[in-house]
């Protein structure tokens, strides 16, 4: 039998979702006793059992959004006793079942190895991100200068990217030194199925890259899930003013807030764009 824990285990390492049913409270005639369990997976499958019946089967429609809303919730039932459980049996009673969120550690993948990177890695780490560091310099990327960093990939980009799993629990930060770099990395992660992309540089940059871009065949809808300029606006000038602006936008992400809501600026690729983008 496969264990619940385990296999929460697996998922997690996998980079998928799942949702944690309990029973928390019982009164009267109910199916399962407390802290019964069900695992429910991101594909709707599930693993063991609260009882079965109507019941279960609204527990697991909650549990998908639960995992959609990234938020737990708890659910009172009160069970008439006409309606059978998965054993067959009658029962009369309330209940109360905990749907928790299994989610995948966030993991930061940060293209570019220089100060800015530096002091984004350390304040990314202590707010709880794992951090992946890519760049093809073995004097820039490396433990020393990277201490916080759970992996540090020494490699081309272009060839690092094909090894990278990238799923909606990766935050892509593109701060490389050159724009060439910026455009390989940019034109694989709106591809990608990353929750969140920055990309740094002023705006006449971002908006060369991505025009480049679209000429080379990527929608220019795909350009809406980019933040660039990355980071809120707080006037943010040294290496670690600019990290503390990336890691609230990051933060702000993982806690589902619209992020294009608080930027003061963004760039437009739309043909209707504002004036104030060629500044």
């Amino acid at each position: 039998m496969i264990n619940i824990y385990e296999e929460i285990v697996r998922i997690r390492q996998r980079g998928e979702r799942a949702a944690l049913a309990t029973i928390i409270g019982r009164k009267g005639s109910v199916p399962r006793k407390d802290a019964a369990k069900m695992l429910i997976r991101q594909d709707g499958s599930s693993l063991g059992t609260i009882g079965g019946g109507c019941t279960e089967a609204e527990v697991w429609r909650e549990a998908l959004n639960v995992m959609r809303e990234e938020k737990a919730k708890t659910l009172s039932f009160e069970l008439m006793e006409d309606e059978p459980t998965e054993s067959g049996l009658l029962c009369g009673g309330t209940m109360e079942v905990y749907i928790e969120p299994i989610l995948p550690d966030p993991v930061i993948y940060i293209f570019g190895a220089g100060h800015i990177s530096q002091a984004l890695c350390r304040v990314a780490k202590s707010v709880n991100f794992k951090i992946v560091v890519v760049d093809d310099r073995a004097n820039y990327a490396n433990p020393r200068r990277f201490p916080e960093a759970d992996e540090i990939i020494v490699e081309e980009f272009e060839k690092s990217l094909a090894n990278l799993t990238i799923n909606d629990a990766s935050y892509i930060i593109i701060v490389t030194r050159g724009h060439a770099y910026d455009q390989t990395i940019l034109h694989w992660a709106v591809q990608t199925e990353a929750r969140y992309i920055g990309l740094l540089g002023s705006r006449r940059k971002i908006k060369i890259l991505y025009e480049n871009l679209q000429a080379a065949g990527i929608s220019g809808e795909k350009f809406d899930r980019v933040c660039g300029p990355i980071g809120l606006e707080i006037g943010s000038e040294t290496p670690e003013e600019i990290a503390v602006s990336i890691a609230a936008e990051l933060i702000a992400v993982r806690k589902n807030i619209d992020v294009q809501r608080l930027k003061q600026k963004k760039v437009y690729w739309h043909a209707q764009q504002p004036e104030s983008v060629d500044e």
